[in-house]
């Protein structure tokens, strides 16, 4: 006996799962809301160890090769930026808490100014900005001692990472499989919507980060020559500034370097100009290209409002993923106005929802089908 389903039962069928998918989709936004910094890390390391993972998983499997991986994202990622990361944080506080303090010893800088025919009231500078710096200065401090005292809460938020991390390397395949496989898109759309998600990514998180990396270490190495202290926070603010187009390095080592002819270390001031042309804008000049090669082309524009404004939205993983989602959306709306655009082939009213070869057996000769009934 067949069971006929009524049209209308199909769709109220069709608007409840509707509901029931949007529901379920929001309860799991919520509960993944606090940690989405430290799941969107897991993603983008996953993403960075891919390589890795395809090459130790023929000879060890899924399950020892994303063991491997995790290991070499915990000894040789995680905890040197972690110590990095709280080395600056030292820096800057001690930094930002001179500056409020009025340790600096402004006359002295204000006369070698005037010295070299610059005549600047500095003592009214900092006298103007000394208080907000000091009121930042302790805010800093009291963000730092928030996050020592929610030392648990960063406890669970790095296993979450982890377990995300491990989950991703192992499974990773099986769920851009998963995903491919729901999304109501034609292959060829599929495969082109994959591949330039997958430049988006390269472009965004590899060629970037490494590009800023490699030109904050030499920043660093020519700051530490000349013998200028708080190289950390130095070496992180290189590396953000260096994110940005347009801005990079130069914001950096080039104050440093008119700092040290000012205060009456010329030579040191002169090589330091020199290093930060030489070898670290050629350094970005030369590798940008070779990293971004493969990648899209992404505006100037899209980059810094993608990372002014994924920072405000996801913190620190806002630096890659907000030009990366400015980018996916540019994407999409590329592959719709173009689907939108080309021509397809209309199907009559009267035959929609009829399965294709109903025609042809629908449209059987008389003849054949008396042929059939003898037989």
């Amino acid at each position: 006996m067949t069971t006929h389903t009524a049209p209308g039962r199909d769709l109220t069928d069709r608007r409840v799962l509707i509901l029931l998918v949007v529901t379920v989709g929001v309860l799991s936004l919520l509960l993944v809301l606090p940690y989405l910094s430290y799941v969107l890390a897991a993603v983008v390391l996953a993403y960075v160890l891919a390589p890795l993972q395809r090459r130790l998983e023929p000879r060890f499997g899924r399950t020892v090769a994303a063991a491997v991986g995790l290991v070499v994202a915990t000894v040789a990622i995680l905890f040197p930026v972690g110590v990095l990361v709280s080395v600056a944080i030292d820096q800057a506080i001690t930094l930002a808490a001179a500056i409020g303090t009025g340790d600096l010893d402004v006359e002295s800088l204000e006369s070698q100014l005037a010295a070299h025919g610059l005549e600047i009231d500095l003592q009214t500078l900092y006298g103007t900005f000394q208080e907000p710096i000091g009121v930042g200065a302790r805010g800093l401090a009291a963000d730092a001692l928030g996050i020592v005292g929610g030392f648990p809460g960063f406890l669970i938020g790095v296993t979450v990472l982890l377990f995300v991390l491990y989950s991703l390397l192992r499974d990773g395949d099986r769920l851009v499989a998963w995903s491919t496989s729901v999304l109501p898109l034609r292959d060829d759309l599929q495969d082109e919507l994959v591949t330039r998600i997958d430049r988006l990514m390269w472009a965004s998180i590899v060629a970037s980060v490494l590009v800023a990396a490699v030109q904050s270490l030499l920043t660093t190495i020519g700051l530490a020559i000349v013998g200028i202290p708080g190289l950390a926070f130095f070496g992180i603010l290189t590396f953000v500034l260096a994110l940005l187009p347009l801005i990079g390095a130069f914001v950096v080592w080039a104050p440093i370097a008119i700092y040290l002819v000012v205060v009456g270390q010329p030579l040191a001031g002169a090589f330091l100009f020199a290093y930060g042309a030489v070898v670290v804008s050629l350094a970005d000049n030369f590798l940008r290209p070779i990293t971004v090669g493969r990648s899209v082309d992404l505006s100037a524009a899209v980059v810094v409002v993608g990372i002014f404004g994924g920072v405000a939205f996801f913190g620190v993983m806002g630096l890659f993923f907000g030009p990366m989602i400015l980018g996916a959306f540019k994407t999409t709306f590329e592959l719709y106005a173009r689907e939108r655009d080309e021509p397809h082939p209309q199907v009559p009213v009267g035959l929609v929802g009829i399965r294709p070869g109903a025609m042809e057996s629908s449209q059987t000769p008389a003849g054949d089908t008396r042929e059939e009934n003898r037989s």
